[in-house]
């Protein structure tokens, strides 16, 4: 992340982001406690890349890429976009903002209303946000559906009579309208048939290219943030515990909660197949009462003592390579010991990441 004449600038700098829901209880609806959905987040998105979010269903990766969009009205920490600060911005504000950042969802049937053609599902943000004149906004309806692989023909239709991958690309094709420079995908292909994710993954690099757009990909498929990421964020309970580039991060996974990610991807090559299974035990704790110190104590394979008491800082190990843990921290590595994790994490495990990974949807 260091600046250079030549390296690319952040379009967005996440700092320190939290958002806690708050849990009530009883008849008088008092506020007993709260869920740490997302917990003291910090990151940047260079301009005109793709930074992956990844993390097994209910570590708060939608809720973040929701937050940073401000679709919810953020507990602390500061949003930057374009230097802007988004966080402090009043609602009033924040609507002259909404052109330049923009969302697909990942459940393209729920995100579409089925009341209205798709024509006017595309149209929608132009009435909101421009003054073009009606044949202005045909037009550009038609030129946004011809980008995303439609036929014009189809303008008139309902959202029933489309198959999930068209429906998705009605999203794209909506989110595009006002011309945005950033754009979060949340989980845009999880709800899609296998053979047509990667006609959906291609076409958002194809426009990537063509519209210079900077992408927030959220994804529990790890092989699919693997081919579209410039670099990649892993998420546990709330927070980013491993920020890297793409090929180092999957050659090299440093945290040991990636390390338990990574071994779970399927490997289609037999003679790399054989690697061994980082077994994770117990359950992901609740997020409304994480454990003292490190969230991840609790399942980690090369705990410590210090684990159970301190949260562990973040730190930069390389160049534009950060981690949070304790086996990298500078008294330990000062010690002699080696940063390297166990490949077995014991018997009697409860649950796999691979297990959670396959979940579809979010919890905050």
């Amino acid at each position: 992340m260091r600046d250079t004449m030549d390296a690319p600038q952040p379009l967005v700098q996440v700092r320190d982001l939290k958002m806690h829901f708050p849990i009530y209880a009883g008849l008088l609806r008092r506020r007993v406690g709260e869920v740490k959905a997302v917990d003291g987040v910090s990151f940047d998105v260079m301009e005109g890349e793709t930074l992956g979010l990844v993390g097994e269903s209910g570590c708060g990766k939608s809720t973040c890429g929701r937050s940073v969009l401000r679709l919810y009205d953020i507990t602390a920490g500061s949003i930057l976009m374009d230097g802007d600060e988004i966080g402090a911005l009043s609602q009033g504000q924040l609507r002259t903002r909404r052109p330049t950042m923009q969302m697909v969802f990942q459940d393209p049937q729920a995100s579409l209303n089925p009341r209205m053609p798709v024509s006017a599902i595309i149209q929608e943000p132009l009435d909101e946000h421009t003054k073009l004149s009606k044949a202005e906004k045909r037009e550009k309806v038609l030129e946004l559906m011809d980008a995303v692989g439609l036929n014009r023909r189809f303008a008139n239709r309902f959202p029933h009579a489309f198959s999930g991958g068209q429906r998705q690309r009605i999203g794209i094709a909506r989110a595009l309208a006002l011309n945005p420079k950033f754009i979060v995908c949340d989980e845009p292909i999880a709800a899609l048939d296998v053979s047509i994710q990667a006609q959906v993954v291609n076409l958002l690099e194809d426009l990537q290219e063509k519209f210079g757009l900077t992408y927030l990909f959220i994804s529990h498929d790890l092989s699919m943030v693997r081919h579209i990421a410039t670099r990649v964020a892993v998420m546990y309970l709330g927070r980013i515990v491993e920020l890297a580039p793409r090929e180092a991060l999957y050659a090299d996974p440093l945290h040991p909660y990636t390390k338990a990610l990574l071994s779970a991807v399927p490997e289609p090559d037999p003679e790399l197949a054989a690697k061994e299974r980082v077994i994770l035990t117990g359950d992901v704790p609740s997020p409304a009462n994480p454990p003292k110190g490190c969230n991840f104590c609790t399942r980690c394979p090369a705990v410590m003592p210090v684990c159970h008491e301190t949260d562990p800082e973040t730190r930069e190990v390389s160049p534009g390579r950060f981690v949070a843990c304790h086996l990298f921290a500078d008294e330990y590595t000062a010690a002699g010991h080696a940063p390297a994790v166990s490949q077995s994490a014991g018997q009697g495990a409860t649950s796999s990441p691979q297990e959670t990974l396959n979940q579809q949807g979010e919890t905050p």
